[in-house]
């Protein structure tokens, strides 16, 4: 019962959240990359990378990240791919289904909408995510649409149910995500 539950609410999961239910499996034995974006603060100061990969039902997202401050950080996958400080440029989170915001939110979420980074006092994170439901190819669920789409990390976390954002704070950095 678990796992539906989580698969109700949380369209978004840590694989390692996926891997410890049980009868869970893998989304795909070998994923393709496809897409990379390199973060940057708005000085232009690197931040790490994610990497995106194919899976079937979805999209891996691989975080490599440097620099973030200590903390919980709300992470969104955002509709426009433009990356211009403040950062506002790359407009609302990514939400083909016309959503509501948050992950508990019972009117759904954005597609967009992914689990709050907990960054260690180094500032460096490594984590691997699964995003139901995206994609690469073409349609409304595509990160790859006419306008492409951007990563975005927030000064603060994510409450999961306010609409439009979470009540996330700044954005901190952003990466433009683009076809490997």
């Amino acid at each position: 019962m678990r796992a539906l539950w989580l698969a109700a609410v949380v369209s978004v999961m840590p694989l390692s959240v996926l891997a410890a239910d049980a009868g869970a499996a893998a989304p795909v034995a070998s994923p393709t990359v496809v897409a990379k974006a390199d973060l940057k603060d708005a000085k232009g100061k690197a931040m790490g990378t994610v990497t995106v990969k194919t899976a079937a039902k979805g999209l891996i997202f691989e975080l490599d990240l440097k620099n973030v401050p200590a903390g919980e950080h709300a992470f969104h996958l955002h509709e426009t791919g433009k990356c211009e400080a403040p950062f506002k440029t790359a407009g609302g989170h990514f939400n083909p289904s016309g959503s509501q915001h948050g992950i508990a939110n019972p009117q759904g979420q954005h597609a967009g909408d992914l689990p709050n980074l907990h960054v260690p006092k180094s500032g460096q994170l490594q984590q691997t995510l699964f995003v139901h439901g995206l994609t690469v190819e073409a349609g409304a669920n595509s990160i790859f649409d006419a306008d492409g789409s951007a990563i975005v990390i927030h000064a603060g976390k994510d409450d999961y149910v306010s609409d439009p954002a979470g009540n996330a704070g700044d954005r901190i950095a952003c990466g433009l995500v683009e076809k490997k």
